[in-house]
């Protein structure tokens, strides 16, 4: 007969108090713990490499640790808070908790500590490595590891805040950048050039005194790149802004000579087979949705007519095969008056010119003059022009009409004459010619245009509209004017649809090489040229 007896367990010999059983368990608890904080460095990791990785970070953290987290500055701004959605009040609560704590922690140049209030809930606070000093506060965490969690965050999270603080910088000083380089273009265009040059000088590169003006047409979106693809092709020597007034136009100022492409895997260099090559070629070849239009050479303090002129090739330059067109035409209407003629500009503008001001902080009347012709250019867009707010440009605008006593904004008529008046006026040899006017003569419109030289350039003007057929013809174009250059109603007066009177004057800008529809527009000029020969 065999008798089976158990044999007790040996442990139970060697360690009566259970120690190995529990080492056995705070070893696994050890690894565990070891294990759960490699999964969350790997998790902030992760999260770094996302767009905004701060807030990101801070909700990990806030879900994680199960209390709000928070950037706070040593001030005790809050910086930045979590992502995701939290209830407003609680995050007030937390941010206000956060913040009298960490302005506690600067106080007493601690690294860390866990501060608690009576009843308040406690809040970790551990300070980042920045410049100047940011802490990252946990308030009411319930995990109870929430310091070595911390301890690790802060790491990474230090880095991330200075990377998007650097990138926040890098911003501001491009956007300074980008808007001194506009305060350039405007000083150029109301023909401060000695101010424009001192600040470009300081800007880089210094203003040439001969330039060509580039009016590039581009994606919006992309513009900006676009500038810094073309100003690193060409060498920095173009002076690139984005317009203010059009948001799909960049314009750029260079030297007459061709600027020649930086090397960039061409097989020919910078030079290419036949010598340099020009910016406008160069600019269709990198970015074929760009279209350009190209200005004639002028003197620096001539660059609102070059900006004209260049607007008036990209006008071709949208149904150019080529995606490009240089200026071939005439804008200088000083050949329009001699004496008489600049003292009529001056009888017309008078009233503004003799205009003073109510209040200090009301626009003088250099300042109206100026809204008057951004306004003749750009239309509604002078408001982005000007940097004033388009109910501002609307009173303006009516002040002038009061002051002018005539209807600017409603004839095409008005603003031809203002618009002449304003060329006039502004011309260098306009102070001397007035002087030689006789006293007590008084100037007319149809005195000026009815001097053979006037009729010599309206002739001129319009022998390309003549030469056309008739849907691009001067008819179309008549018709446009005498409806004050209203598109629906020149549709209307010439029998066909909308789109149809677009086409015809569209013809008419490629006939005539200038722009018709989009400001600043030929057609005052051409209003006056069809009023010297008689045909409106």
């Amino acid at each position: 007969m065999c008798c089976f007896m158990p044999t007790p367990p040996s442990d139970v010999h060697s360690d009566p108090d259970g120690r190995a059983d529990r080492a056995d368990r705070a070893d696994r608890a050890d690894r565990a713990g070891r294990d759960g904080r490699a999964d969350d460095v790997l998790a902030l990791a992760r999260l770094a490499a996302r767009r905004g990785a701060v807030r990101e970070m801070l909700g990990w953290l806030a879900r994680r640790t199960g209390g709000p987290a928070v950037l706070v500055g040593d001030t005790g701004r809050v910086l930045a808070g979590p992502g995701g959605r939290h209830d407003p009040a609680v995050a007030r609560l937390a941010a206000d908790a956060a913040a009298e704590a960490a302005v506690e922690l600067h106080r007493r140049g601690a690294a860390s500590a866990v501060l608690r209030g009576g009843e308040a809930p406690p809040v970790h606070v551990i300070a980042l490595d920045t410049d100047p000093r940011a802490y990252l506060a946990v308030v009411g965490p319930v995990d109870p590891h929430c310091g070595m969690l911390l301890a690790d965050a802060a790491r990474t999270l230090a880095l991330c805040w200075r990377l998007e603080q650097s990138e926040r910088a890098r911003r501001r000083i491009e956007s300074a950048e980008e808007h001194s380089r506009e305060a350039v273009l405007h000083l150029l265009m109301v023909g401060s050039v000695p101010a424009a040059q001192r600040i470009a000088g300081a800007l880089r590169p210094a203003l040439p005194a001969v330039v060509r003006m580039y009016v590039i047409e581009c994606p919006q979106a992309r513009r900006r790149e676009i500038a810094r693809r073309i100003d690193r092709e060409a060498g920095g020597g173009a002076w690139i802004v984005p317009c203010p007034v059009r948001p799909n136009h960049l314009l750029a100022l260079v030297p007459p000579e061709p600027v020649p492409a930086a090397v960039s895997g061409d097989p020919h260099g910078p030079r290419g087979p036949r010598g340099p090559e020009p910016l406008d070629l160069l600019i269709v070849r990198l970015v074929p949705e760009c279209r350009v239009g190209v200005s004639a050479a002028v003197a620096l303090r001539d660059t609102p007519t070059a900006y004209e002129q260049a607007i008036h090739a990209l006008a071709v330059a949208r149904n150019a095969p080529g995606r490009r067109a240089g200026f071939g035409g005439e804008v200088d209407v000083t050949v329009l008056a001699g004496p008489e003629g600049y003292a009529w500009a001056g009888e017309l503008l008078a009233p503004c010119l003799r205009y003073a001001p109510a209040r200090r902080a009301d626009p003088g009347p250099q300042e109206l003059l100026g809204t008057l012709g951004s306004w003749l250019s750009f239309g509604g867009a002078a408001s982005r022009h000007l940097k004033i707010h388009r109910n501002t440009l609307a009173a303006r605008m009516r002040h002038l009409e009061e002051l002018l006593g005539v209807a600017v904004s409603r004839s095409l008529a008005a603003q031809s004459a203002a618009w002449l008046a304003l060329r006039l006026h502004t011309a260098p040899q306009a102070e001397a010619a007035r002087a030689q006017a006789p006293p007590g003569h008084t100037a007319t419109l149809d005195a000026v245009l009815g001097t053979p030289a006037a009729g010599t350039w309206a002739r001129a003007q319009l022998r390309p509209l003549e030469q056309a057929g008739p849907t691009a013809g001067l008819e179309t174009v008549r018709t446009w004017l005498r409806a004050d250059a209203r598109l629906p109603a020149a549709a209307a007066a010439l029998g066909i649809s909308l789109p149809g009177a677009r086409k015809r004057l569209t013809r008419a800008e490629d006939v005539l090489g200038r722009s018709l529809l989009t400001a600043p527009s030929a057609k005052y000029e051409l209003w006056l040229a069809m009023r010297a020969v008689g045909s409106l």
